[in-house]
């Protein structure tokens, strides 16, 4: 009898071992995220839900699309992400005469070599701000699609891989607003998340100016430190895609983007892409919080910026004010949460 206790209390105790030793270690991905949200958080007031869903996409290895109305720091906001990362940064301002070679390269003929040299443009570096993406017409949109999806460029007959990471933070003004573009569907959809910033709240916008007041002459990003390298954010990439995600979850997310396409008020629903993008944000979430599993809180918190922009209401309930956002809430609120 107590030999047969002691067997059991050994095998649960490998058992417990063996459980310990498969769990990943998200440590140093914790320590370095907390650095990170300190450091944006010495220029950022407020917009903590915004901060996260940055940091989550870039574990993520996802794009993001900003959107605000002009003066609530979107360029500010992807330049300090930047600043906290010692990787390469490029910025493109979008205009209505911006030609795709003036982002991709073009090639140039070298006299002495008799022959086409590919000067490479500013798209080839790790983090690209493209500021006002939706000034610029549908052939320079267009320009974007193979590298955003492929992270890599044809030019020419020849394929030029783009070095790792690689991450595109784009501005946008509101679509009302003139000399604006809507961009492609094929475009957005390369977009991990849509973040809508809002405006201030009068505590933040006070804080906001006495903050602004003390800096005087002194630049935003001055003071900022580089929290992690090149090396670091995939490692940290790698280590987040591994996160555990159980089967019914997977048919969770399913369900969820199954049914904007059986949605009355949406004439354009989800694709298989924002599944996938789902997945990897809510892998995100969950190692942002130091978690190895995902929760359905952590797909629910996904959910809404990975789809609000890859579906369409119906020009009926656009006109009586429904928006994407609540529409994908109700449909969020119809699915059973697994248990």
């Amino acid at each position: 009898m107590e030999e047969s206790e002691n067997n059991t209390i050994e095998n649960k105790s490998e058992n417990e071992n063996v459980n310990f030793q498969s769990r990943l270690d998200l440590t140093s991905l914790t320590e370095s995220i907390a650095a990170m949200k300190a450091e944006l958080n010495t220029v950022i007031v407020g917009q903590e839900k915004m901060i996260d869903q940055l940091l989550v996409a870039f574990l993520s290895n996802g794009h993001i699309l900003l959107e605000g109305v002009p003066g609530v720091a979107k360029t500010i906001t992807a330049k300090l992400l930047a600043q906290t990362m010692d990787i390469g940064f490029s910025r493109i301002q979008f205009t209505p005469d911006l030609m795709p070679s003036d982002i991709l390269g073009t090639s140039v003929f070298d006299l002495k070599k008799s022959e086409f040299e590919f000067k490479k443009g500013p798209i080839f570096s790790n983090l690209i701000l493209i500021d006002e993406i939706n000034r610029a017409p549908a052939k320079t949109q267009a320009a974007l699609f193979e590298v955003m999806e492929e992270r890599q460029i044809t030019m020419d007959g020849t394929t030029y891989v783009l070095d790792k990471p690689f991450l595109v933070i784009a501005t946008q003004n509101p679509i009302e607003q003139e000399g604006t573009y809507r961009l492609p569907e094929a475009q957005l959809d390369r977009f991990l998340f849509k973040i809508v910033i809002d405006y201030p709240k009068l505590s933040e916008e006070i804080l906001i100016l006495q903050r602004e007041h003390v800096l005087q002459n002194h630049g935003k990003l001055e003071n900022i430190k580089k929290i992690i390298t090149a090396s670091v954010i995939e490692k940290y990439q790698t280590l987040v895609k591994q996160i555990v995600v159980e089967q019914n979850l997977l048919e969770y997310i399913a369900k969820i983007v199954v049914n904007t396409r059986e949605n009355a008020f949406l004439y354009l629903g989800a694709s298989p892409r924002a599944s996938i993008a789902i997945l990897n944000a809510a892998k995100g979430f969950a190692a942002l919080r130091g978690r190895d599993f995902v929760t359905p809180e952590d797909i629910k918190e996904a959910a809404v910026p990975v789809l609000q922009h890859r579906v369409m209401v119906t020009p009926e309930r656009e006109m009586e004010g429904l928006s994407s956002v609540e529409i994908i809430k109700q449909i969020i609120e119809t699915v059973e949460i697994p248990r």
